[in-house]
């Protein structure tokens, strides 16, 4: 184990978070030769569903869904220009959101969608849900919802939060050609409780594909589609979706399950693996404990996963923090503090302001829109709305302005926010 007295390792970017942002700036400046350390916790990543959301209900609304999602994102910025993704044109959004799953599906998990369209989708409580990408293992549900085809829904006896019943009784008025049904699995009988990740890391075993095949197979029909639950492997999602595809003689999709998702492991083990191939220092486990600016202008940070165990020294310092679930900003009686620097936070006057009387209130919460302020090259502002350090930059959910959990803009949100601070860091180096 190294310790915060050994030699210290330098770098021109330390990435501190290892969400969807810190994961997107690591691939976007290693793919540009930059010298990489990245340090945060994965564990948020289990909770993401796979899908990949770019821009699905207009900011501001709950009720206006989003077909196109770039003619809603130049609506946007006409109507909203202090919003974070103001500061990143449509090209470059479009060309990291490519990126981004280019990485991925050599790292084994394809995604799939339409150029200039959201995608429509089924959810494990039967509504139906607009994304921007989707993995391939789910792209034959898009496909069967827009046909409103023949299709059978299965669940697994005995594996929680996904019930086909619910599923088809929910969408069958619109959707008159669905079915449910249930199935056992002789597998999981003999390794006992049903967790999803145990049936997804079975699956990878060509035996218990055959078995689940062979479980399906009576209850086809007239089905042209068959939906699952995200269980079809982890490493080799692809080739798992493959194999029952084959097997049973019809287009098999998998449907998003509730959190912690097999389908967030299978990012998480994705970036875990492949980020480090390219050329991203990683410390998955490790936390910044304290990070100070020396008079040259660069960066010394401890890292540790309880207490300090190593020394970084970086040119450059990019913040992917989060908001308060990541930790990023911290929520007190006298109101919202950044947690690493104390940086100024964008917030509502005060704690009476955050919510309003009624939690589903169209006009959202206050607090949602808190975060911390950037000038047009993603650089933090002080009080004085000057950048902080010429070298200091931020991305993602710990952005003033924007409220993606209601605008179905997480993914876009981290991927074009960090797309345009390596960007602005690039130009800045190459200037220098």
């Amino acid at each position: 184990m190294e310790t915060a007295n050994a030699e210290p390792i330098e770098c021109q970017l330390m990435v501190i978070g290892a969400g969807m942002a810190g994961m997107s700036a690591a691939l976007f400046a290693a793919r540009r030769g930059i010298s990489i350390v990245q340090a945060g916790l994965t564990g948020e990543t289990l909770y993401a569903s796979g899908l990949f959301d770019l821009y699905g209900v207009a900011h501001g609304s709950t009720r206006d869904l989003i077909d196109d999602p770039w003619q809603g994102l130049r609506q946007l910025k006409q109507t909203y220009p202090q919003h974070p993704f103001c500061r990143v044109s449509n090209n470059q959004i479009r060309s990291a959101m490519d990126g981004l799953t280019d990485f991925l599906g050599h790292a084994g998990h394809p995604y799939a969608g339409y150029p200039d369209r959201n995608a429509r989708l089924i959810t494990p409580v039967g509504t139906i849900k607009r994304t921007y990408r989707v993995p391939e293992t789910m792209w034959a549900g898009v496909q069967a919802l827009e046909e409103k085809a023949p299709c059978l829904i299965v669940d697994i006896h005995g594996l929680r939060g996904f019930s086909a019943t619910q599923i088809v009784n929910t969408l069958k008025p619109a959707w008159p050609d669905l079915r449910a049904a249930s199935i056992d699995l002789p597998l999981q009988n003999r390794m006992g409780p049903k967790y999803a990740e145990h049936i997804a890391r079975g699956l990878e075993v060509e035996a218990a594909r055959r078995e689940l095949a062979e479980a399906i197979r009576p209850h086809l029909g007239q089905a042209k589609f068959v939906g699952l639950p995200a269980i079809l492997g982890i490493h080799d999602s692809k080739g798992v979706h493959h194999d029952l595809h084959q097997m049973l003689g019809r287009p098999v999709f998998e449907i998003p399950t509730m959190p912690p998702a097999i389908s967030g492991i299978r990012l998480k083990e994705a970036f875990e693996s492949h980020l480090p191939q390219i050329g991203v220092k990683a410390f998955y486990h490790h936390t910044v404990h304290s990070i100070h600016r020396q008079a040259n202008g660069r960066f010394v940070l401890e890292l540790g996963r309880t207490e300090p165990e190593m020394t970084v020294v970086a040119e450059h310092v990019l913040m992917a923090t989060g908001r308060f679930l990541g930790k990023g900003l911290v929520a007190e009686r006298q109101g919202i503090r950044e947690a690493l620097l104390d940086l100024p936070v964008c917030q509502p006057e005060n704690r009476s302001c955050w919510h309003r009387q009624q939690f589903l209130d169209p006009k959202g919460h206050a607090i949602n829109l808190a975060g911390i302020e950037v000038d047009d090259r993603f650089r933090p502002l002080n009080l004085d709305g000057q950048a902080v350090y010429e070298n200091l930059y931020a991305a993602g959910s710990i952005l003033a302005h924007q409220d993606w959990i209601r605008t179905k803009s997480g993914t876009g949100l981290a991927v074009a926010t960090a797309c345009g601070a390596i960007a602005a860091m690039v130009n800045g180096l190459v200037d220098s």
